[in-house]
């Protein structure tokens, strides 16, 4: 039964564009992530070169996966949902992880402030992304220019974290700046796209 479930789950992977099994290879990537992150101790070092490996090949590949939809006609619904889903879950893991190991880095880490922040604005995103497809059963949001920066410098949040720069915290600035004003962003326009869907309505 089980080996059935997965050949079914590989089959419908492989139906996919390309683009769409990048994005999978991406979500698939993040249990590795994680392991290497809470499995690290000074001991064990080389573990957060590992974690940084993991995350820069999906930082990468999620450009390479953008670029093959935008230029080879693959933009899908399915990409629509999964490619931020993959984003979402490869940051947060990361602030959670990153929080978790603590003063087991060797010289700083994430401040729970900004690990709170960063959260929370990605919750109160998805539940609104969930009432838009209730609305307008699709989701026509499109990455806005601050909702990009904003992913940007919380990445390279991480890989200063990983690196143990000292002068990462100028990203945790920058990030909460960011967060803040792409979640008012977002969510004006998610009012404007549910207030249009309950107007056509009436």
């Amino acid at each position: 039964m089980l080996l059935a479930t997965c050949f079914l789950l590989l089959l419908k992977i492989m139906s996919l564009t390309l683009a769409n099994k990048i994005t999978v290879c991406r979500i698939l990537l993040v249990p590795f992530f994680i392991a290497a992150l809470l499995c690290y101790s000074p001991a064990n070092d080389h573990l957060r070169f590992v974690a940084l490996g993991i995350f820069m090949f999906a930082v990468i590949s999620d450009i390479i996966d953008g670029y093959i939809a935008r230029t080879r006609n693959q933009k899908t619904k399915a990409g629509a949902i999964l490619d931020p889903l993959a984003d979402k879950i490869l940051l947060i893991s990361a602030f959670v992880c990153i929080y978790k190991m603590g003063v087991l880095l060797p010289v700083f880490q994430f401040p729970i402030w900004l690990v709170v922040v960063v959260i929370s604005r990605d919750v109160i995103l998805l539940l609104g992304a969930v009432v838009i497809y209730f609305v307008k059963g699709d989701f026509p949001i499109e990455p806005t220019v601050w909702g990009k920066a904003n992913t940007f410098f919380q990445a390279s949040s991480v890989v200063g974290i990983l690196l143990q720069w000292t002068f990462t915290f100028v990203f945790w600035y920058i990030t909460l700046a960011l967060t803040v004003i792409s979640a008012i962003d977002y969510i004006r326009g998610g009012i404007k796209i549910i207030n249009d869907g309950v107007n056509k309505s009436l």
